[in-house]
């Protein structure tokens, strides 16, 4: 796993150049919001269950097939197994803001989702549904806890969905 220092510095030294305006902005920008990115990461520690449980049950309003004969998150163990993956989402989430960097994503939640999901019969659309509906709720919490700018937020989230949206599930 790499944060965005890393990764930064990483794709500069394997092109032999020295740190360019971009990538000192790029650092400046990703140090600016530090503060920002610990306190929501510790707002999302404190409430994840809570964020998993608001998320879980709009989705549901949204989408009530799920949870009905046939859908995929019918009956309590796909119920309850529909939540651990979005807490599972959730907390991989709140290592990316906190590194800066999505690699984490590619690593450990979104490498071989495509089989498990396909061998599962699992639809892709609520579980990006599900994933943007977290972010909302984060982004809620985080203003509530004084974190002005929360536009840093959406990037793990919105990689997640995109990666997943774009795949063919």
């Amino acid at each position: 796993m790499r944060d965005a220092v890393t990764s930064l510095i990483r794709n500069y030294d394997i092109t032999g150049r020295y740190l360019d305006r971009n990538a000192i902005d790029s650092l400046k920008s990703y140090f600016d919001t530090g503060l920002a990115r610990i306190q929501t990461a510790a707002v999302i520690n404190a409430n994840a269950a809570d964020i998993v449980k608001r998320a879980g049950l709009q989705l549901f309003e949204e989408l009530p097939e799920l949870i009905r004969p046939g859908g995929n998150a019918y009956t309590t163990r796909r119920y309850a197994a529909c939540l651990r993956d979005m807490d599972y989402y959730l907390r991989y989430a709140s290592y990316a803001l906190v590194a800066g960097d999505t690699d984490v994503l590619d690593e450990r939640v979104l490498e071989g989702l495509r089989e498990t999901y396909n061998s599962l019969g699992v639809p892709s659309g609520p579980t990006v549904r599900g994933i943007q509906i977290m972010k909302e709720v984060v982004k809620e919490l985080a203003t509530e806890a004084g974190v002005s700018n929360v536009s840093f937020l959406d990037q793990p989230f919105d990689y997640m969905t995109r990666e997943l949206g774009e795949k063919d599930l």
